[in-house]
């Protein structure tokens, strides 16, 4: 049997592990931390990411625990919307139960192993899922492969009120912006950008969310309403921080999946659908092909799509937070939801 060493037991390494054959592989997943994640958030499963779960055997499950996303809209930093949106068939799930379902697929003969990974484990097939500060591209691909901290500040939390009709999208300020979405069993998902000083490491929560209330004060007031509800407890705070073109995603006896590879600003939505797409990819090709042809239709595969969307996530980013530019940006934005425009998008 060939021996696979899975560096991270996030949304990739968990669903690479799951697809893997276990009559043919030797897998260990080597995870930092033995609980997850103690703040809920929320993903968007757009179909390609539903096809991979589907690859997994959880797509039914991963439906039962989540909520479809329906209409959305973009609007101002007043709630006035800008653009309509009708995505079609995206499904929204809290992080905890995707990785509770992608944990529960991984078969009893994958060995876990719980620790800091200094440097890339062998013999064998080394994967690296371990994240945007991935210690096995660093290590293999060399320190100039290091993420790239933005000026971006986001916070992405949980409260427990449903969205009411007419007031979820993403609105859209001076410099920030704020996402109000359905999660799972009737509450809100919500996340807010924009250019800070704060960290990157150590961030205080409780700092955060006052700063955040003090920048959206006097904007919508749906904003208002669920930041006054959100708590330290159930937001996280973090920096943003992206991962620049490796120039291929395998090297040696190594391949990145998921953050590792393509590490993107989140403004797209995507980071977890391309993390779950890279897994199935991969566990698909290593199970009917010899390993190294396996690696090279991989990389050939996955590279220009997932980098792409990584280029696209930026400039999404500096579209969003735009603040010189700001006016410019709304009224091309309402000209195109004039009658005639390109204003109800269907996806």
């Amino acid at each position: 049997m060939e021996a696979v060493k899975v560096v991270g037991g996030g949304i990739a390494g968990l669903a690479l592990a799951a697809c893997l054959d276990p009559g043919r592989f030797r897998v260990t997943v080597h995870e930092r931390l033995a609980e997850p994640p103690s703040v809920e958030t929320s993903l968007a499963m757009w179909p390609e990411a539903q096809r991979a779960l589907d690859e997994v055997g959880i797509l039914p499950a991963v439906r039962a625990a989540g909520s479809d996303f329906g209409g959305m809209a973009l609007r101002d930093g007043s709630g006035n919307v800008v653009l309509t949106a009708r995505p079609s068939r995206v499904l929204g799930v809290s992080r905890a139960d995707l990785l509770r379902l992608l944990d529960a697929a991984v078969p009893a003969s994958v060995v876990r192993a719980y620790g800091t990974v200094a440097s890339p484990p062998g013999p064998g097939l080394v994967v690296g899922a371990d994240g945007v500060h991935s210690i096995v591209r660093r290590s293999v691909w060399g320190e100039r492969s290091g993420a790239r901290l933005t000026p971006y500040l986001a916070l992405r939390g949980i409260i427990d009120d449903a969205v009411p009709p007419g007031v979820g999208g993403e609105y859209w300020g001076r410099g920030q912006l704020f996402g109000i979405a359905p999660a799972s069993r009737g509450r809100t998902y919500w996340y807010a950008s924009y250019r800070s000083d704060l960290g990157p490491g150590g961030i205080d929560v409780g700092e955060a969310l006052a700063l955040t209330r003090g920048r959206f004060s006097g904007g919508a007031a749906e904003i208002g309403r669920v930041l006054a509800a959100a708590v330290p407890g159930e937001t996280l705070a973090q920096r943003v921080w992206t991962v620049p073109f490796p120039g291929s995603y395998r090297r040696d006896s190594a391949v990145l999946v998921g953050d590792a590879a393509h590490g993107m600003a989140p403004n797209l939505g995507r980071g977890a659908c391309e993390a779950l797409i890279d897994a199935a990819t991969l566990a698909g090709l290593l199970n009917s092909r010899p390993l190294p042809e396996a690696l090279r239709l991989y990389n050939r595969r996955r590279l220009l799509r997932s980098q792409s969307l990584r280029v696209a996530s930026s400039g999404m980013a500096r579209l969003a937070l735009a603040e010189r530019g700001q006016p410019l940006r709304d009224g091309l934005l309402r000209l195109a939801h004039r009658p005639g425009g390109a204003g109800a998008v269907e996806r």
